[in-house]
């Protein structure tokens, strides 16, 4: 005998007794379908104190979006029962096994829309549920805030510290990575020594101990080297290679600048040219590698080698640097790369070329760290690979309105938080399993 639609709906929608579905309406004309549930018993357990067999005081009308079938909208329906208890005195509405409390949306369509926003825009995910972008943002700020009370940083020894921009107008904040488990462990608005600080409460509040961090990844902010001495006093620091060759590049940039502006005619004659394309590729022939020059970059370059302006002894500096870099990476020798980069840095002090002066005097007041930074290359390389997801997560969370937004979207795609809800489309079992082939 064929069960009726309404019973096997009951088993589709997961709804054990006293619940169950009473009634099915398809209306093809408007692509939905809606589910009327029913809690059939007459007494029930009191929500807010558990005493069991209470009577219902009344029931409270509630609709809830589900998961689409077939190409259908779907929506749950129920008076669901409010229980007045003769233990605790109270009247309390019972909570249904298929959404949380408060929410427009049953668990199963909450779960499909934080597997869509972990991999889509936001907004390109509310389109496709058809729903608003700001209730999609209500259920993600809801869901990383209940799995990040969960979350086990006990094993935290190695971090990474680096500022990212939100928006425009110099709206900053600070992140930390587990340089081991490669994910995103805290974020928060701001850049000073005092997001250290919270960080080190965070940790402490998820079983971590700010005392067992060994060592910590940043670049040479003076704000972030008094945080870290302060809340994380054990942990060796190591200034990031990719802050350091980007502060080269700077200087290099500002001694380009600075003689463009002041001797603008020894320029366009060491290149022997006129032209803007072939200084605009001067520009960016010594911010790249040789490897990636084009053919303007290279003849721009080849002219700017055999010159005696400022510019090619500035482009030389960074190079050498870089190779400073590289050869302590390849002999893995804190000695070796300790007395290449008291070589660099004697030149950089002698070079008459201020922007690297200052460079200089920077590097040598951090010396131990910036070494460290040279030989600790993981750390540098997924540091700076998280710059690039970050700035992908602004772009995916574009019209997050406020920094918590952002900064919740960020834990949603880079914590691997263990628990959010899962994604409710698991693949099926294969007919060809149990299948018995029947011929007609």
């Amino acid at each position: 005998m064929t069960p009726p639609v309404e019973t096997l709906f009951t088993a589709a929608l997961g709804l054990q007794t006293p619940w169950v579905v009473r009634e099915v309406d398809l209306n093809t004309s408007k692509h939905r379908i809606d589910f009327e549930v029913a809690c059939d018993a007459k007494r029930l357990t009191c929500p807010a104190c558990g005493a069991a067999e209470q009577g219902i005081h009344d029931r409270v009308r509630r609709d809830w979006r589900h998961l689409d079938f077939f190409q259908f909208e779907a929506w749950l329906h129920a008076d669901v029962p409010r229980v007045k208890c003769g233990s605790c005195g109270k009247t309390s509405q019972v909570v249904v096994p298929w959404a949380r409390e408060g929410s427009g949306f049953t668990l199963l369509f909450e779960a499909l829309a934080l597997s869509l926003c972990r991999e889509l825009p936001v907004a390109q995910a509310a389109n496709l549920l058809r729903v608003a972008g700001k209730q999609l943002w209500t259920r993600i700020n809801h869901y990383i805030k209940a799995a990040r009370i969960r979350d086990d940083m006990s094993g935290v020894r190695k971090v990474g510290i680096d500022e990212t921009s939100v928006k425009k107008g110099h709206e900053y904040i600070t992140v930390v990575h587990d340089l081991e488990a490669k994910r995103l462990l805290f974020a928060c608005p701001g850049r000073d020594h005092e997001t250290v600080a919270a960080f080190a409460q965070d940790l402490t509040a998820h079983g971590g101990d700010p005392e067992a961090v060994e060592h910590v990844c940043m670049d040479m902010s003076a704000a972030y080297t008094k945080g870290v001495g302060k809340s994380l006093p054990q942990a060796a620091i190591s200034f990031d290679r990719f802050h350091v060759v980007a502060l080269a590049n700077e200087a290099m940039d500002a001694v380009r600048r600075e003689e463009m502006r002041t001797q603008p005619a020894a320029v366009r004659e060491a290149l022997g040219s006129t032209d803007r394309k072939v200084l605009k590729g001067l520009m960016w022939g010594m911010r790249k590698n040789p490897v990636g020059w084009s053919p303007k970059q290279t003849d721009a370059m080849h002219w700017l080698q055999r010159s005696n302006l400022k510019s090619a002894r500035a482009w030389r500096l960074k190079q050498a640097l870089r190779e400073v870099y590289a050869g302590a990476l390849t002999a893995n020798s804190e000695e070796q790369a300790s007395s290449a980069l008291r070589s660099w840095l004697s030149w950089a002090r002698r070079c008459r070329l201020e922007p690297f002066r200052r460079l200089a005097k920077t590097l040598t007041e951090r010396f131990d760290g910036v070494v460290r930074g040279m030989l600790d290359g993981r750390s540098n390389a997924y540091v700076e690979a998280m710059n690039g997801l970050l700035q992908q997560t602004k772009t995916a969370a574009r019209g997050f309105r406020t920094v918590e937004n952002f900064i919740a979207i960020a834990y949603l795609r880079m914590s691997k938080l263990k628990h959010l809800p899962a994604n409710p489309f698991v693949p099926a079992v294969p007919l060809s399993i149990g299948y018995v082939h029947r011929c007609l």
